[in-house]
């Protein structure tokens, strides 16, 4: 994975304005994301080469002036080199959500007796089960496997596997595990081997449903989402296309005030939510799509927010 190298900033007084200002950003950087701040908003993107710096000024000004606000003052700074790495082994502590207990080389002890043991390298890639989404996704894995399974099962945006490591343990499910970094679908494919299910989990590049392979697997049983508002709502026909006639999705990495919006999209697909969890402000949902197709409805209005997490 490249070193992230810059990171921008900019304020903006209006939740939409910060929105506008973030879709503006996008071409320049590799992520980008808006929060609420002591004053107004703050958006921030980081990029892992140098910004043409006069080209992206520019492309903020016109879309302040087409957002309705005063041109604002772009911030772009270096990174400071950081070893990743050793920060992650430092604050890496086994997990447990349900039945799962996620844990790295450096916990040797025996796992806990009855539970489902996941070892873990994140190494560069996200996802080592600390954060809430992940454990949201777990639990959602774990009330699955309590009940007979079939089919097929994809994890889009898998990081390091850990999702797909769950389904392949608890459903012994065949997963594709698909991620737009090469780096993750390495890291995934390494977890994989550790964890004895490596005939279970293949790991590809791909970004979204576009990918052959993706498609030639279709339908799926059970389809892992664990990345973003935005793109989960992007995702959502997609995501409903590839999901078979009672099949469930499990969508996380968004907040819980972003619920709404991302509930909107799939039920516009004809998907229904069957559970929900919440931890520290972030949200899982799963949802099932009927057997029986039903209309499409009506999404309700809704705000359009994006938060990254790690």
């Amino acid at each position: 994975m490249t070193e992230i190298a810059s990171t921008l900033a900019c304020d903006a007084p209006t939740e939409n304005a910060a929105a506008a200002l973030a879709e503006v950003l996008e071409p320049f950087v590799d992520a980008v994301s808006w929060a609420e701040a002591v004053s107004g908003w703050r958006v921030t993107a980081y990029c892992a080469a140098a910004p043409d710096e006069d080209a992206l000024r520019r492309a903020v000004a016109d879309g302040a002036i087409a957002a309705g606000i005063a041109p604002p003052l772009v911030t772009i700074a270096p990174l400071p080199v950081v070893d990743w790495l050793r920060q992650n082994r430092a604050s890496f502590k086994p997990q447990r959500a349900g039945r799962f207990y996620v844990h790295d080389g450096e916990h040797r002890e025996p796992p806990p007796p009855t539970t489902i043991a996941i070892h873990i390298d994140a190494a560069t890639a996200f996802g080592s089960g600390n954060h809430a989404t992940t454990q949201g996704c777990l639990l959602a894995i774990d009330r699955l496997a309590r009940r007979r399974w079939a089919g097929r099962v994809l994890d889009l945006g898998c990081g390091s596997g850990i999702l797909a490591l769950a389904a392949a343990k608890a459903l012994r499910a065949r997963v594709l595990a698909a991620d737009f970094d090469p780096e993750a679908v390495r890291v995934t494919r390494a977890n994989a081997r550790l964890n004895g299910v490596g005939a279970l989990v293949r790991a590809v590049q791909a970004d979204g449903f576009r990918r052959r392979v993706i498609k030639t697997r279709a339908p799926y049983a059970l389809i892992l989402a664990n990345i973003l508002a935005r793109p989960l709502v992007k995702l959502a026909p997609g995501l409903a296309a590839a999901l078979a006639p009672g099949g469930v999705a499990v969508l996380s990495g968004l907040l819980v005030k972003q619920e709404r919006e991302v509930l909107s999209a799939y039920h516009a697909q004809g998907l229904r939510l069957v559970a929900r969890w919440r931890r520290e402000g972030w949200a899982t949902l799963m949802l099932r799509r009927p057997l029986a197709p039903s209309p499409p409805t009506c999404p309700t209005p809704h705000t359009r927010l994006a938060f990254s997490h790690a």
